[in-house]
């Protein structure tokens, strides 16, 4: 999206229009639920041997998606953001939304790609082996 949007942009600018990123962080949503559900139902169906597999994972997954319910932000807060993007006369190119967002941005311009992977990981409880 961050490629699509610097690219519009640029190609859309000798008319005068502005095209901006709206990046959120974590965002209350009935996502984060269904998430949750998802991950029952999969755990329900799964056979034995795949549990043994996936269950960490699956509880891994399902820790920080109850994290990430708790420390969303509501709906309304991006909605606003993205208002003022579209109703500014000058709106910025990017509007990162939380910590976590900005926290991203930045670890995407420091940190390679592999060691961010297997970072993301260690933060979700997932263990990984490296290639």
């Amino acid at each position: 999206m961050e490629a699509l949007t610097d690219s519009l942009r640029q190609e859309l600018r000798p008319w005068g229009i502005a095209v901006s990123i709206v990046e959120p962080g974590l965002v209350a949503t009935r996502m984060l639920d269904k998430g949750l559900s998802a991950a029952d139902e999969a755990e329900r169906k799964l056979p034995a041997h795949a549990r043994e597999l996936y269950g960490s994972a699956i509880t891994a997954l399902r820790k920080a998606t109850e994290k990430a319910a708790r420390d969303a932000h509501p709906a309304d807060a991006v909605a606003r953001v993205v208002e003022h993007a579209l109703t500014s006369r000058r709106p910025k190119t990017r509007y990162l939304i939380g910590m976590e967002a900005h926290l991203q941005a930045v670890i995407a311009r420091v940190i390679p790609d592999r060691l961010r992977d297997r970072l993301y990981a260690r933060f979700m409880g997932l263990h990984s082996q490296s290639p």
